[in-house]
């Protein structure tokens, strides 16, 4: 009886972070022909601390363009205003804030988490229910674990569970290792908006780079594996 064919491994798909986000209306204007140029499943909006009701208002100001383009619009922190400002969902630093949130958030809507520093926690969230869990980013401190550290956290959490995970990516060469090491999803951010090209010319060229690397070694994995078989 022939073996039943393993579907391929889809690529990592972008999750882009903004800039801190003081006044809309630029950012909104822009992120149409930006989110139609790549693969960018979700947007992570990062709000400059201030009142509440204003920070749902720019919620709502970025909203369209980010959800009309098919993507989910996750706000960075603030748990308490993600339904009024008709986001998709939070994002959260550590377990404890993560698990705070879940009452408010779950079932209707998004949570993931980050600033996860051992695999204990990492698993612990995954069963607390998280959507994801990302490694990688910056502490309060802006040290952050070396990219082979990364990558390798990646594939551990690849190899072993469910829950999606996401690498945080600083340049084009950690966009590339962490796809090659199982990231589900790959976050950009501060280098995209800092190209001189053009955040868009960056963002194609992040995109093209994640795919050739998730190509070149899941490919290859996967045809050893039919050699094999």
């Amino acid at each position: 009886m022939a073996t039943k064919p393993v579907p391929p491994r889809p690529a990592p798909r972008l999750y882009l972070a903004t800039p801190e986000v003081a006044e809309p209306a630029g950012l909104a204007a822009a992120l149409p022909e930006l989110l139609a140029a790549a693969d960018v499943a979700a947007v992570l909006v990062r709000l400059v601390e201030t009142d509440q009701r204003t920070m749902i208002t720019r919620i709502k100001a970025l909203a369209p363009a980010i959800q009309n383009a098919g993507a989910a619009l996750l706000v960075d922190g603030h748990p308490n205003i993600v339904a009024r400002g008709g986001a998709d969902g939070a994002h959260l630093t550590g377990l404890a804030a993560m698990e705070d949130a879940m009452p408010s958030l779950k079932p209707d809507r998004i949570v993931g988490v980050g600033g996860l520093a051992t695999r204990h926690d990492s698993m612990a969230a995954g069963e607390a229910g998280a959507d994801y869990v990302l490694f990688g980013e910056p502490d309060a401190r802006g040290q952050r674990p070396s990219s082979e550290a990364i990558a390798e956290r990646l594939q551990w959490w690849d190899e072993l569970f469910e829950p999606p995970c996401v690498g945080f990516a600083t340049s084009r060469g950690e966009a590339e290792e962490f796809a090659a090491a199982g990231a589900d999803f790959v976050l950009v951010g501060d280098f995209i908006w800092a190209d001189p090209r053009g955040a868009k010319v960056a963002l194609i060229e992040i995109g093209e780079a994640i795919a050739r690397a998730h190509a070149s070694t899941f490919g290859k994995a996967k045809a050893q594996g039919e050699a094999e078989g």
